[in-house]
């Protein structure tokens, strides 16, 4: 849900940005998103259905500025394939932007279908508040640049 939410809310503040998911394991690689959050995401205007599951990759350090992971257990496997400090300093909680001071972890919805809308809204909540910031984050980079000409 998380990759659709960013995407709709990088268009919707018109930042061109590359969104992409990926997990720590290889176990659901190549399969759509569960059948629940492909409803739950839809009941917000937000098509999922096209996304296919893949794991992460050290060279997804390379490809991306920011990596945000869900919980602590894919906090730990990604900082653990991080080759330098540079690569580490691009992984962030999801929540961090909600909660800078605590390592919140989205919950897994998969075990309880009463889940799935409270985890959309927590992601929802989360993504906004990282557009936020990164457009707050351009916005000094641009009128830095435009004071410098």
């Amino acid at each position: 849900m998380a990759e659709g939410v960013l995407r709709k809310l990088a268009h919707e503040y018109g930042l061109p940005m590359e969104v992409d998911s990926a997990g720590t394991s290889g176990w659901h690689t190549g399969e759509q998103p569960d059948r629940r959050a492909i409803r739950t995401a839809s009941n917000h205007g937000i098509d999922i259905s096209h996304h296919r599951a893949r794991p992460f990759i050290q060279a997804d350090f390379d490809r991306y500025d920011h990596i945000l992971v869900m919980d602590r257990e894919n906090l730990h496997q990604v900082l653990k394939m991080a080759r330098n400090e540079a690569d580490r300093k691009k992984v962030s909680m999801f929540t961090e932007a909600l909660s800078p001071q605590q390592q919140v972890s989205v919950p897994d919805p998969w075990f309880d279908d009463a889940l799935f809308e409270p985890v959309f809204q927590q992601i929802y909540a989360a993504g906004e508040s990282w557009l936020k910031k990164w457009m707050h984050q351009l916005v000094r980079i641009d009128s830095n640049h435009l004071s410098n000409d």
